[in-house]
């Protein structure tokens, strides 16, 4: 049986009109064009924040893929909810926007499921923002294409996760994206994390420190690196969906990873006179692959 999977933050993340939502995406592609398309891009690293904070560097992501011609965008998402599995794939049905419906590559989905690193459990993902948010943005570019939701755990599995699904993509003859879905360093009183104190120095602190370590992992490529990295030092809530996409983007290959972008919350605001002793970092980062002569 099928699923339709509603929105469930528009209207609070993102607009859930469908002409709002296209004059923002507009609007937000528009701020990122100055970021040039990348040769052999083949997936990337977006936050999943409301869009007024996180949009345009969401953006700059997608736009950097945008000479893709995938047949599947693989959406490794972050788990804020309750959710004891390693990884949870929407197996089946389609996910709605206020853009339209993305259907879900079932097939690909089934391979996966069948490798047993991943439970099919489309409930797990009622209520997860990570992969819904960042949904409206590949409709912009790429239209109705089909998708693979995958909730991913942090953990020591969370590579092997991506290694199987691209293991899965390419018996099936899949031209992948893959996309993990991350937020960076939560920072301030309403995180309950200020070890640098609060105000402009811890501010600076997570930004130039605490998320950059992360992200150096990000650009050795550290599928094995990051959630470690993580899990040691609070700089990545999505650390298992990175893990999982290096470890696909890497597989049968190698890739290189390029920094688009890294902003925080604290940054938006102060870009319009207002002030926060709170931040959250977002990266916008690409992967792709050269070809040998």
């Amino acid at each position: 049986m099928s699923i339709i999977r509603p929105p469930a933050v528009a209207g609070r993340f993102y607009p859930a009109d469908e002409a709002q939502c296209a004059r923002a995406l507009k609007q937000m592609f528009h701020k990122a064009a100055d970021v040039q398309t990348v040769a052999g891009a083949i997936g990337g690293i977006m936050p999943h924040a409301g869009w007024y904070f996180s949009g345009v560097t969401a953006a700059r992501t997608v736009q950097a893929l945008s000479n893709a011609t995938p047949d599947v965008v693989v959406i490794f998402g972050a788990v804020h909810v309750s959710d004891l599995n390693r990884a949870s794939v929407f197996d089946r049905g389609a996910w709605q926007t206020p853009m339209g419906m993305m259907p879900v590559d079932e097939e690909l989905a089934a391979a996966v499921v069948e490798s047993v690193v991943a439970t099919p459990n489309p409930q797990a993902h009622r209520f997860e923002h990570s992969i819904e948010v960042e949904l409206p943005f590949i409709q912009h570019v790429f239209g109705d294409i089909a998708i693979l939701p995958v909730m991913v755990r942090p953990g020591s599995w969370s590579a092997e996760i991506g290694h199987t699904v691209a293991q899965a993509a390419e018996r099936l003859g899949r031209r992948a994206i893959y996309l993990a879905s991350t937020d960076l360093t939560h920072y301030g009183p309403s995180y309950g994390f200020e070890p640098h104190g609060r105000g402009g120095d811890g501010l600076r602190w997570a930004k130039q420190v605490n998320d950059r370590r992360f992200l150096d992992c990000v650009g050795r490529m550290g599928s094995e690196e990051v959630v470690p990295e993580a899990e040691e030092h609070r700089n990545a809530c999505g650390a298992g969906a990175v893990a999982a996409t290096l470890a696909a983007v890497t597989y049968g290959g190698g890739a290189n990873s390029l920094e688009l972008s890294h902003v925080t919350s604290a940054d938006v605001l102060a870009a319009t006179g207002e002030r926060s002793d709170d931040a959250v970092g977002y990266a916008a980062t690409v992967f792709f692959c050269t070809q040998a002569p």
